[in-house]
């Protein structure tokens, strides 16, 4: 990568020296070009940050904000019911003949 850059810098430089380009020209380009390569490498990094905190099990705050809202709106409109412990039943039939015995 950095011999591209040095690459270009130098056709931009010879456009220049040969009168091709004038340096404002030139400067232009250069910032355009450097933008252009600034934003692609931010989405690039974006991305693989993105990808590798969601391997991690991680979520964004904006979505966990989001959730937490909803939990508290479905609260809100609908009481939790507690679970009642089961009864123990005892067949009867079951006892009687071991009593029998």
């Amino acid at each position: 990568m950095a011999n591209d850059i040095f690459s270009t810098l130098r056709t931009y430089l010879s456009n220049v020296t040969d009168g091709n380009k004038s340096a404002s020209e030139v400067a232009s380009t250069v910032n355009q070009w450097l933008r252009e390569g600034g934003e692609a490498l931010k989405i690039k990094i974006e991305d693989e940050v993105e990808r590798s905190v969601s391997k991690m099990g991680f979520v964004k705050r904006g979505e966990f904000e989001a959730l937490k809202e909803e939990v508290a709106r479905i609260k809100m409109n609908k009481p939790v019911k507690k679970a009642t412990p089961a009864k123990k039943t005892v067949k009867k039939s079951a006892t009687k003949k071991a009593s029998k015995k």
